[in-house]
């Protein structure tokens, strides 16, 4: 029988570099061949919970979960945003696209835009909405418990482990073992600072030399200049460069000449982009938005641009008479009140299993959009409001009838 004093914490060998694990297989020596093979995935992507593969941001937490429960848009895939009206949602939810593309480091491609658009593009938020509150309340909490079942659960922690918690403290996470942002938190009041030299590339439409009035040939693609740029772009930049790509306003006559529907332009231009996010699968996303007004859905080259994209959502704005106008009262996202309809025609679903069709995902609900300038746009199931007779009823209710001189209740009433 050894004696050993107490209070004295004994030392445990815990699995050194080259000691086999609990599957027999020997931990990685750090600086190893093996150690350097652990992937590490670039800023702004994560695995999908589905099947593993690559995924980033759209900027918009509420759309990243709607995508066929990949909570993001998987890379390789594209994503085509159509809208009817004449209000602009579509061009929000592409500027919170390109803006966290920015925020990421990725390499972003506009097509048709020029550089002012990147300067209207919204800034980061304060990130202030309750987080004071949540750390004093917090910290309320931590006072109301005792110290000793602080850590219980963690690995390691004992309940009667006192020497323990006393002679080591707590580890406090540095900046290096920090969870990086997945998706970030926008204002449009505010304006996002480009760094210098800015990661975005605007790629005009026209085939002709600039500062010439002489109309494009309509046998000439005005894609061809983006697509020269894409492909030589993505041939010589390292194999862990995000890019991303923005098509604003396909067929505006504000954007685009009049020879871009023509099928023969338009079509080829789409095949190549869907090739090349095949080729590409783990380094290119697209967003592409479309005025309904301009293309309806029933004309076939619509209906050809929504078969070649992998995702297609329609924002449905209401009209601006059947707007209400939010309460005083109401501070909540709930509370606020819709300004159109989200249709989901398609989503990119990039596995045998059919991806996240129900459920989390939206699909069997009617789903309503709403912007605002601090929580951007938020997608949510649509429910009707409370019918003001319904309360004018039940107060009446309440107060029972008046009968004879005397109020009375329905539990007065006897049968």
């Amino acid at each position: 029988m050894s004696f050993r004093k107490r209070g004295i914490v004994v030392p445990q060998a815990g699995p050194g570099p080259g000691s086999p694990n609990p599957l027999g297989r020997p931990n990685p020596i750090p600086g190893s061949t093996a150690a350097a093979a652990i992937p590490k995935h670039p800023p702004g992507t994560r695995p999908s919970p589905l099947d593993g593969r690559l995924t980033t941001s759209t900027g918009t937490r509420s759309l990243d979960a709607l995508l066929a429960g990949h909570a993001g848009l998987a890379l390789g895939t594209s994503l085509l945003i159509e809208e009817s009206g004449t209000t602009d949602f579509a061009g929000s939810l592409l500027k919170y696209y390109v803006a966290e593309g920015v925020v990421q480091k990725h390499t972003i491609h506009v097509l048709g835009m020029p550089e002012g658009w990147g300067r209207e593009l919204p800034g980061l938020g304060s990130g202030d909405d309750g987080s004071k509150g949540k750390k004093v309340k917090v910290g309320e909490e931590k006072m109301n418990i005792a110290w000793r079942y602080e850590r219980l659960g963690e690995f390691g922690a004992t309940i009667g482990g006192g020497a323990r918690e006393r002679n080591f403290p707590q580890s406090t996470p540095t900046s290096s073992s920090e969870p990086a942002i997945f998706c970030h938190d926008f204002d449009l009041s505010k304006r996002l600072i480009l760094p210098s030299p800015s990661n975005i590339h605007f790629i005009p439409l026209s085939a002709q030399p600039t500062l010439t009035f002489i109309d494009s040939s309509p046998s000439l693609s005005p894609f061809t200049k983006f697509i020269h740029h894409l492909t030589t772009n993505l041939q010589n930049s390292p194999p862990t460069t995000i890019h991303r790509l923005a098509i604003p306003n396909l067929f505006s006559p504000a954007l685009y000449p009049s020879h871009t529907s023509n099928p023969t332009h338009i079509l080829p231009f789409l095949h190549t982009l869907r090739a090349l996010l095949r080729k590409y699968p783990t380094r290119l996303a697209l967003l592409i938005t479309l005025p309904l007004p301009l293309s309806p859905r029933s004309t076939g080259l619509t209906r050809w641009i929504e078969l070649l994209s992998d995702g297609v959502l329609e924002l449905s704005p209401f009209p601006s008479s059947a707007i209400v106008a939010k309460p005083a009262a109401a501070s909540t996202v709930s509370e606020e009140p819709p300004q159109g309809m989200v249709n989901i025609h398609r989503l990119p679903v990039v596995h045998e299993k059919g991806g996240g069709g129900g459920g989390g995902s939206g699909m069997g609900d009617d789903l309503s959009f709403s912007l605002s300038r601090r929580r951007g746009m938020v997608i949510r199931p649509y429910s009707l409001p409370p019918v003001k007779g319904d309360g004018e009823a039940k107060e009446e209710e309440g107060r029972g009838l008046e009968v004879g001189g005397r109020r009375v209740r329905k539990g007065d009433i006897e049968f």
